[in-house]
């Protein structure tokens, strides 16, 4: 059983992929070669990737393989049209960096909403020695308590933000991009109705047709002038052009993004403009990424290959 894995770099250098070597032989590549892959494919009877697209192009020469282990729950890099005729199957992970999302929603929301950047660099550029008094208050800031967190998304994600904002005292309202997820818990809303309503709006949906471009300059308009946007979905539920304008004429307060349209960020980017780190703070899709949340995820492509072995379905896609 040969286990190629295309691009460990993607789970970072320090994590233990030791549990693999019980398998007759593992080949682990650091990042994708584009003009190699299909080579270094050829005789795997697993292959483990991340962002490299499974397809035709790619997988032509792999004649044996069995299974693709996908190091995320995205599956978007998968041609299933074509894994499907070739009997190859396809396991994602799941549920491995929910607590490490949210954790990381708060953090990108306390650094803009409490205005965290403008105050330390207040202290660390020597203001605060000369200041005459203990505090400062040209900045202001507001409580969470009693404002109302609107939610697009409200997958396990949507729904661990949705209990701490609740914890914080907040109101939650959500919006199903489906249409078809009901939760009891938390007040549904239309999409219009959360934007006008919401005075924080994070994002935890997938891209698909429903959600691409969802953020666009008419739902930005809607939004409240005093509103925070956290985007940890995909970089293309918000239209990156509109958001640029929005956070230049002040139509919100600031913006929070760990995922853009595309990454690495490129040059022309036009989120480049915004050098106010008051007004938005973008972190490099970061945010499912904790030491421990990597740890788990590889100890989850473990285990779909393992279940995989015993003819189990575990975590199986079929597109």
């Amino acid at each position: 059983m040969k286990v190629v894995f295309l691009e460990t770099d993607t789970l970072g250098n320090d994590v233990d992929l030791t549990i693999f070597e019980e398998f007759s032989e593992v080949i682990k590549y650091n990042k994708s070669e584009p003009l190699l892959n299909a080579d270094r494919s050829a005789d795997a009877d697993i292959l483990v990737v991340n962002k490299i697209p499974m397809n035709e192009s790619t997988l032509y020469k792999a004649d044996k393989l069995q299974l693709i282990c996908i190091t995320g729950t995205g599956t978007n890099i998968v041609d299933f049209a074509y894994t499907n005729k070739r009997n190859i199957a396809v396991a994602n992970v799941k549920g491995y960096s929910t607590n490490s999302v949210v954790q990381h929603t708060f953090a990108l929301l306390f650094y803009l909403y409490e205005k965290l950047n403008y105050y330390d660099n207040f202290v660390k550029s020597g203001d605060y020695v000369k200041s005459d008094i203990f505090s400062r208050f040209d900045i202001k800031f507001n409580e969470l308590y009693g404002k109302t967190w609107g939610i697009i998304g409200l997958g396990e994600i949507g729904r661990g933000v949705a209990k701490v904002a609740e914890a914080f005292g907040c109101h939650v309202i959500y919006y199903s991009t489906s249409g078809k997820n009901v939760n009891r818990e938390y007040e549904r809303v239309d999409f219009n109705t959360l934007l006008t309503c919401a005075d924080i709006i994070s994002i935890h949906a997938p891209l698909n047709s429903d959600t691409e471009n969802l953020i666009d300059g008419n739902a930005l308009e809607k939004m409240k002038s005093t509103a925070i946007l956290l985007n940890l979905g995909r970089g293309p539920i918000v239209n990156e052009d509109a958001l640029v304008k929005a956070l230049e004429t002040n139509k919100i307060a600031a913006a929070g993004l760990d995922v853009i349209k595309v990454e690495p960020m490129s040059p022309e980017n036009p989120l480049q403009r915004i050098k106010d780190s008051n007004k938005l703070i973008i972190t490099p899709h970061i945010a499912w990424a904790t030491v421990e949340a990597r740890q788990r995820c590889v100890r989850e492509v473990y285990e779909n290959m393992k279940a995989f072995l015993r003819g189990e379905e575990r975590n199986i896609v079929r597109g």
